[in-house]
């Protein structure tokens, strides 16, 4: 009996577990997945932090009610600071402190006057008329950002270069990542020649369906590495195979040979080294025959059907989300789309509909149609973005509805 693409994501997702944590150094951090928080060691900013080359004064000192005519409007340079130095100290009203972009505001200080504001004459400073400092002028304040001990980056998050940078301030050289799975991708099939091949009988076919899962597997991020084997239509030779493979890596994802024919050999052999069947048969199209189980190590099992965008969409629908989330990712908002024109699927399935995405002049963004000839056209991929998933519905859809996109890797 066939199941439902999302009752597969929950028999999935419920055999499937969460990997290890393991340690990395922040330089080979990019693309992991964070299994600790990254939290503040400290106040951000840590002090006052001066946003401006200027001067550093007391914004009361310039105020009509410390000086009746005007305000004070005249200051003798007391000293100069840069940053990274240890803060000078203001000592009373008529002085201001030269500071540069970054330093630590002076003890005493309050605000900062920028150049642009000010002429000077020697080690004096008058303020230009226009120029109103007050408290807090042209200062980053101290735990404006965050205060100790906040977290700033969650588990679950893919780190790239702006998280790496918060890991940096916050002292973390090390950080807690999903481990990453090595991954046994087979395909299977006496038609099946090695792209290298010199020769190629008219019965052959140039094995694609490795290479291109793998490919995807590694753009994704989220394994160690991905090996590519070919199994020929031999029970013996597969089953022999396979129970190597099993043993030697985390994943296993086979491509052919898990229909129904005489020859689709893999349910046989898997079983009979001890995976158990979880899901044979998806009431979607492409991709009807997907087989899932879980091997005695425990570790997952994928089996796609042989067809080109069968395979490679399967990986999209069913795998990369599974791996994301043995990974801890934390789950992204679905990404919707709407269609630039209608579409009929003509059988009670899910529909898996490659479109190509475009955007309007007024921003909305468009999905058109791009149907494959058939499930071996890969060819007919190369223009589209991704996929959308359509519900079954006898009347199909007409344009400008709104459907969940999958973007290939």
């Amino acid at each position: 009996m066939l199941i439902t693409p999302a009752e597969a994501d929950r028999l999935i997702r419920e055999n499937t577990a969460l990997l290890p944590a393991e340690p990395c150094p922040l330089d080979q951090a990019h693309g992991r997945v964070l299994r600790a928080p990254l939290k503040a060691d400290r106040d951000l900013p840590p002090f006052d932090r001066v946003t401006m080359d200027g001067y550093a004064l007391r914004a009361a000192a310039c105020a009509p009610a410390a000086h009746p005519a005007d305000g004070r409007r005249a200051f003798r340079v007391a000293g100069i600071q840069a940053a990274g130095q240890p803060p000078l100290v203001l000592a009373d009203d008529g002085a201001c402190i030269e500071i540069m972009t970054g330093a630590v505001l002076p003890a005493g200080a309050d605000c900062v006057v920028p150049y642009e504001e000010t002429s000077r004459d020697g080690a004096v400073v008058t303020l230009a008329a226009d120029a109103r400092p007050s408290p807090g002028a042209h200062l980053h304040r101290r735990a404006s950002d965050a205060v100790a001990g906040a977290t700033l980056v969650p588990p679950g998050t893919r780190l790239t270069g702006r998280e790496i940078a918060v890991a940096a301030s916050v002292g973390a050289s090390v950080v807690s990542v999903a481990t990453r799975p090595s991954v046994a991708v087979l395909a299977t099939g006496d038609e099946l020649v090695d792209a290298a091949s010199p020769t190629l009988a008219a019965h052959q076919l140039r094995a694609s369906n490795a290479h291109a899962l793998r490919a995807a597997l590694l753009a994704g991020g989220l394994v160690s590495r991905a090996d590519c084997f070919h199994l020929r239509d031999r029970p013996p030779e597969i089953e022999a195979a396979l129970r190597r493979i099993l043993a030697d890596f985390d994943v296993v994802i086979l491509t052919g040979g898990v229909s129904k024919g005489k020859f689709d050999h893999l349910p046989a052999a898997l079983a009979k080294l001890g995976v158990v069947k979880k899901i044979h048969g998806v009431a979607q199209r492409p991709g009807k025959p997907f087989w899932f189980g879980v091997s005695p190590r425990p570790s997952p099992v994928f089996a796609l059907p042989g067809n080109p965008v069968s395979a490679y969409t399967c990986l999209h629908r069913h795998v990369l989300p599974a791996l994301a989330r043995m990974a801890g990712l934390a789950p992204a908002a679905p990404d919707h789309v709407t269609l630039s024109a209608p579409a009929r699927p003509g059988v009670p399935l899910a529909w898996f509909l490659p479109v190509a995405l475009a955007t309007t002049p007024d921003g909305r963004r468009t999905a058109t149609p791009a149907p494959f000839n058939t499930s071996g056209d890969f060819a007919g991929l190369l223009d589209t973005d991704g996929f959308v998933e359509l519900p079954p519905a006898p009347g199909g859809f007409p344009a400008g509805a709104a459907a969940k996109f999958w973007r290939w890797s």
